[in-house]
């Protein structure tokens, strides 16, 4: 991992520790999932290298693109074969992005280390060899683990029914091991997880049923049981489901997940869309688990949209590597914020920058303010560009400081409320971070427009550097 300077350390991949990860080299380079899946154009999706060393001559661009070799994919999230979890085994290395297709189902291995500017096809596993095996489709999240296996959720079967979701297991090989979970323990709905061995637990979260969710969002589909609000509590490494938390109304939606860093700490957040709410779980004196909610974003009084209110729609959000603070995207309103969390229980909002979103100067949708008047949010050009779309993905360098975002969320879902994104394309920001007192500003010099790529405007999602990151490594 020459680039990023992973070769600082002696022993595995990764950092010893999450504060000693803080101190690791300036991010170069950052890996960007880029998709046509949904938009029309009939080309395969891509992995891009974008440049983001200030310095160079080719900052903030696109520098290569590795095209998938089929269609309609919609890659989504991804993780590396090898992290931090794996620091103390030298045999160990983080080469490879483990990069699962959410509607085809193909899950694709990319080499980085051979030439991390220019990163290619290592193979890929085929859906139905998963099927035959597992009976697992629609992957989605992987994890690296200590052992040197990987470990993938699936969101539903074969027909897209949740009941037949589940986790993947692959070997160093890439070769399907089986189901991680044991027989009849499958969780209700599948999405994230996030494992915290010292506490001998993992925690899987709840989107929805593929049949659902890939034909766009219908709110009947949640009153019809169709989308989740609990969490799934797991032994670690057993895979035994032990609990599942109901969050009730106000935990609608569970996506992302993240343990505190420490990885002696028995708590964490998970952001549930739906709900707008960012909801706390953590350990009782009895070795259960329990929950509470510590944000909840208030909705916005609207005219000119399908409903009377608009909720933030809480879609990704993540911990900075010393636990310090937490930042999350409203898709649908627009900002990002910033919390201080060094007191879990009471997070303090401590910075918040909106960069899009549905009520925008320019859109048709008004909000309305207490006194009765409407109003919209006037955002920043960037180098001469109006903003499109709501703010989703981030990724955070290491040393907290820098915060990029892209803003495509699901292809289905982009096309449903963000029509403009699939026709211009995605772009992607750079937010400066003050991780002294809080705050956060845009970089008016720093603007990816994915908009302009050479087969047509393209969606872009998740972010990968080649050294890791704080959503991708877990320690033991």
């Amino acid at each position: 991992m020459e680039a990023a300077g992973e070769d600082c350390c002696e022993s595995g991949p990764g950092y010893a520790t999450p504060l000693l990860a803080m101190s690791g080299p300036r991010e170069k380079l950052i890996y960007v999932t880029a998709l046509y899946t949904g938009t029309g154009t009939a080309k395969p999706d891509y992995v891009a290298t974008v440049d983001v060393e200030p310095s160079s001559t080719t900052y903030s661009s696109v520098i290569h693109r590795l095209p998938m070799p089929f269609l309609d994919d919609e890659l989504h999230h991804s993780g590396w074969n090898s992290c931090s979890s794996c620091y103390g085994d030298r045999a160990c290395e983080r080469r490879y992005i483990i990069l699962p297709s959410l509607l085809s189902g193909r899950i694709y291995i990319i080499d980085t280390k051979t030439n991390p500017r220019e990163p290619f096809l290592h193979k890929f596993v085929e859906p139905a060899e998963v099927l035959e095996k597992t009976g697992l489709a629609y992957p989605h999240q992987p994890h690296c683990l200590a052992s040197g296996d990987i470990l993938v959720s699936c969101l539903g079967d074969e027909d897209g029914n949740a009941k037949g979701s589940g986790f993947l297991l692959l070997d160093s090989e890439f070769n399907i091991k089986g189901r991680w979970d044991k027989d009849g323990n499958s969780p209700l709905f599948g999405y994230d997880f996030w494992y915290q061995p010292r506490h001998k637990t993992m925690i899987s979260t709840s989107w929805g049923a593929p049949a659902a969710f890939t034909k766009g969002f219908d709110p009947k589909d949640v009153s019809d049981g169709l989308y989740g609000r609990h969490l799934h509590v797991y032994s670690w490494p057993e895979g035994e489901l032990k609990q599942i938390l109901d969050l009730g109304d106000t935990g609608l939606v569970p996506l992302e997940i993240r343990f505190l860093h420490n990885p002696d700490k028995a708590m964490g957040y998970v952001g549930c869309a739906l709900s707008s709410t960012i909801v706390r779980f953590f350990k009782k004196d009895d070795e259960t688990w329990s929950h509470e909610v510590a944000i909840s974003v208030e909705p916005l009084k609207v005219e000119n949209w399908i409903l009377p209110e608009m909720g933030g729609v809480i879609t990704d959000f993540l911990i900075s590597l010393d636990d310090r603070f937490l930042y999350f995207s409203n898709w649908f309103h627009g900002d990002i914020r910033q919390y201080n969390i060094e007191d879990p229980e009471n997070p303090v909002l401590t910075g918040q920058l909106y960069v899009g979103g549905l009520v925008q100067k320019g859109s048709d949708v008004l909000a309305l303010g207490e006194d009765g008047k409407t109003f919209q949010f006037d955002l920043p050009k960037i180098k001469g560009q109006r903003l499109r779309g709501g703010p989703q993905m981030f990724q955070l360098s290491l040393d907290g400081k820098r915060l990029y975002v892209t803003n495509s969320l699901f292809s289905v879902w982009d096309r449903q409320f963000y029509p403009e994104l699939v026709e211009k394309g995605s772009h992607m920001l750079q937010i400066d971070v003050d991780t002294d007192k809080g705050g956060l500003s845009i970089n008016p010099d720093f603007l990816v427009d994915f908009g302009s790529e050479p087969d047509g405007p393209a969606l872009a999602h998740e972010m990968r550097y080649p050294g890791g990151d704080c959503t991708s490594d877990i320690w033991v």
